[in-house]
């Protein structure tokens, strides 16, 4: 009876030992957490190129001849303003650009004569505050008046006439005459001809005085001349042929005197 007491309480033993063994085994052993997948690294966007300086100070320099413009733009600052413009903003700049012989078709006097204020604006008035290709005037026009960068009411006319830009101001009409540098954000084109606001000037600036011709340097008194030549030929022609004359008078004058003498002794 003991025995089977005995037999009995191992039974239930096992039994619970059986049942409570895999809570305990979790305890013990926790399940291991899923590993994290790796992810690629999100590719960042590739920065946007730096736009490209432009020296406008170098370009002028170079290109045309432009210097008198670019002394002017020197001398006021206005080259600080372009080229802020230029390199600092999204629109860009558009510049006309006088050549030396345009400068030099007026009178001096007409530029040394205005206020620094005047000079300031004159020169802004030869800018669009935009980039503005060839093809582009063409819709431009449409839009006349256009303000420059001086201002209302500094304003330009713009003409396509089967591809040939002009830009009219109240005293003068130049054509582009070149494309120096179009690449946005810069465009600069070639004048022949000064812009004149009649805001700055009341009527039209006289021209500069012609050039005086280059002197001839004279003949030398003591070298001949071609005439002279020919004169000296001349006489010197007319010297043989009054020598032949009268050798050929001297020869007839002896035969006659021989003559008479021949008829004195006969007779």
């Amino acid at each position: 009876m003991e025995f089977k007491a005995a037999m009995f309480a191992a039974a239930v033993v096992a039994v619970l030992l059986s049942s409570s063994s895999p809570a305990l085994a979790q305890k013990k052993s926790p399940p291991a957490a899923p590993s994290p997948v790796s992810l690629p690294p999100s590719l960042a966007p590739a920065p946007a190129p730096a736009p490209h300086y432009v020296d406008l100070a170098e370009l002028l320099s170079v290109a045309g001849p432009f210097h008198t413009f670019l002394n002017y733009l020197e001398k006021t600052n206005v080259i600080e303003t372009f080229q802020s413009q230029a390199n600092k903003t999204k629109e860009g700049v558009t510049i006309f650009v006088p050549k030396d012989s345009a400068f030099a078709a007026i009178k001096q006097s007409t530029f040394s004569n205005l206020t620094g204020d005047q000079l300031k604006t004159l020169l802004l008035y030869h800018a669009f505050p935009k980039f503005y290709s060839l093809a582009e005037f063409k819709n431009l026009s449409e839009l006349n008046p256009v303000n420059t960068f001086a201002g209302a009411p500094y304003t330009l006319n713009l003409t396509d006439d089967m591809g040939t830009i002009s830009v009219q101001s109240m005293w003068s009409k130049p054509k582009i005459s070149s494309s120096v540098y179009a690449t946005r954000p810069v465009a600069v084109y070639a004048l022949n001809k000064v812009l004149l606001p009649m805001q700055i000037f009341s009527k039209d600036p006289p021209l500069a005085p012609a050039p005086a011709p280059a002197p001839v340097s004279g003949a030398s008194d003591l070298a001949p001349g071609p005439a002279s030549g020919k004169a000296g030929a001349g006489s010197g022609k007319a010297d043989s042929t009054s020598a032949a004359c009268g050798v050929g008078a001297g020869v007839v004058n002896g035969l006659v005197m021989a003559l008479a003498g021949s008829l004195m002794l006969l007779w």
